[in-house]
């Protein structure tokens, strides 16, 4: 009930400021106007000039009925002092706000009873049928077609901010929909793995069952934690954070999926090239989410292959590669199931999408000797890094 209140306060003390305004114009331009004519305005004609301008307080809430006061007040005012022919600001804000808020309709019917009303006993007659009345309808024509344009102006920019609103939110979902995918993709693939193995080892090699069964509930949760964070930022946000939010993932942390990847049963080299230095956290999370999804692919897709992760450091871009030898591309020629023709699937989408938000370019095709390569070039503005020189594989 408080910020009704406060509302309607707010837009009465705005509108009370157009009253105020125009009831003071009128005022003064009727005062001047009676002078000249010798007569000074009476006081009738001068409290209905006020009470004309005052009416507008309401004219966003009522504005037809803040347009029938303003004339009959303006009628009141022409029949009770000598005033020449005019267009009163009162009557063109009223008629304005009726043009703004209704239907062509009733903006019709108000414009065709404005026109003769305010005209109505101007210049000392019953009805001015001269120049008065001519200025009357060019002006009453000339405020209805500065609210018509108003309105559709309006229009178009809250039909803009519709759709910005809209789009942002397809952007969000999208952006939801790939952290959900790399995370259930990856994690998933890597803890079906990791069961498998722990089973058939599990007779005859209990360390490595033990290894397996560890670095699947580490895996676990790690997924779980993830998941946490991006249903967080899907609640309504009415509860106060408990701690800050966990980092996202980024090209440090490129040596811990190429540990789960070996540990899952890929053979995976790792090589880091020129200066290592910090990027940006957006760019080091697309370089770790591209590393993370080619590395799935190939472990679902390529079979029985050895992989090859090698990350760049140029002084204007970072670049990522990752490639397989198996015996079939990562789109699914191998022994393992394949994705469906013509489908390039969700994660090949995916990383597209995140590369071209960093302004970057991605590769992935076959390789002409088999295998499958997928290769991210990343714009990074020059900055400070590790000493130069080349890391050897890992």
């Amino acid at each position: 009930m408080s910020t009704t209140r406060a509302e309607r306060l707010t837009w009465t003390r705005n509108d009370a400021l157009v009253a105020v305004g125009a009831a003071a114009v009128d005022l003064t331009g009727f005062g001047f106007d009676t002078r000249f004519d010798g007569a000074p305005l009476e006081v009738t004609a001068a409290a209905a000039v006020v009470a004309a301008g005052l009416a507008l307080v309401a004219r966003r809430r009522h504005p037809v009925a803040t347009l029938a006061v303003v004339l009959i007040l303006g009628v009141v005012v022409n029949l009770t002092a000598s005033v020449s022919p005019h267009f009163g600001l009162a009557p063109a804000v009223a008629l304005y706000s009726v043009a703004v808020a209704r239907r062509a309709a009733v903006v019709a019917v108000a414009a065709l009873l404005t026109a003769p009303l305010n005209s109505l006993g101007q210049g000392g007659l019953p009805f001015d049928p001269g120049f008065g009345a001519l200025a009357n309808v060019a002006a009453t024509l000339l405020v209805v077609a500065t609210g018509f344009v108003v309105k559709r102006r309006q229009r178009e920019v809250e039909a803009n901010r519709i759709l910005l609103a809209d789009r942002a939110v397809a952007e969000e979902r999208r952006r939801i929909a790939r952290e959900l995918h790399d995370i259930v993709a990856h994690h998933i693939t890597t803890m079906q793995l990791m069961a498998g193995g722990a089973r058939a080892n599990l007779a005859h090699d209990p360390e490595a069952a033990r290894e397996a069964l560890v670095t699947l509930e580490g895996s676990g949760r790690m997924a779980l934690a993830e998941m946490r964070q991006l249903l967080d930022v899907l609640r309504a946000g009415d509860e106060p954070e408990t701690g800050p939010p966990a980092p996202q993932p980024g090209a440090g942390d490129l040596d811990r999926i190429v540990t789960e990847s070996r540990l899952a049963g890929m053979e995976t080299e790792f090589t880091v090239r020129g200066p290592v230095r910090p990027l940006p956290p957006t760019v080091g999370l697309t370089v770790f989410r591209v590393v993370q999804e080619a590395l799935t692919n190939t472990r679902k897709h390529a079979g029985d292959a050895r992989a090859r992760v090698r990350l760049t450091y140029r002084s204007d871009e970072v670049t990522v590669e990752v490639s397989d030898d198996g015996p079939g591309s990562g789109s699914g020629n191998g022994p393992a199931p394949a994705r469906p023709p013509g489908r390039g699937g969700y994660g090949l989408i995916g990383m597209r999408e995140r590369v071209a938000l960093q302004g970057g370019t991605l590769e992935a095709a076959p390789l002409d000797a088999g295998g499958f390569r997928v290769a991210a070039r990343l714009p990074v503005a020059p900055g400070g890094g590790a000493p130069e020189g080349e890391e050897a594989p890992r």
